[in-house]
């Protein structure tokens, strides 16, 4: 599993929310997002780590992740 893909299903998943500051899904979506993306190094690892215990097979299984 790529943390970038990971990534993109939270940015996708932000980005259907609407911007609206006053709403905490809107903030935790926006603000998780940011926070990830500025630590792509440490959630890679923690991805890779994850997927070496078998985290992601169920959704590999699927025929969705590499």
């Amino acid at each position: 599993m790529k943390a970038e893909a990971l990534l993109a299903e939270l940015n996708r998943l932000r980005q259907d929310v609407p911007k609206d500051s006053a709403d905490i899904e809107w903030l935790t979506l926006h603000h998780v997002f940011c926070f990830v993306s500025y630590q792509m190094g440490e959630f890679q690892k923690y991805v890779a780590e994850q997927d070496k215990k078998g985290a992601f097979q169920d959704f590999k299984d699927q025929g969705r992740g590499q």
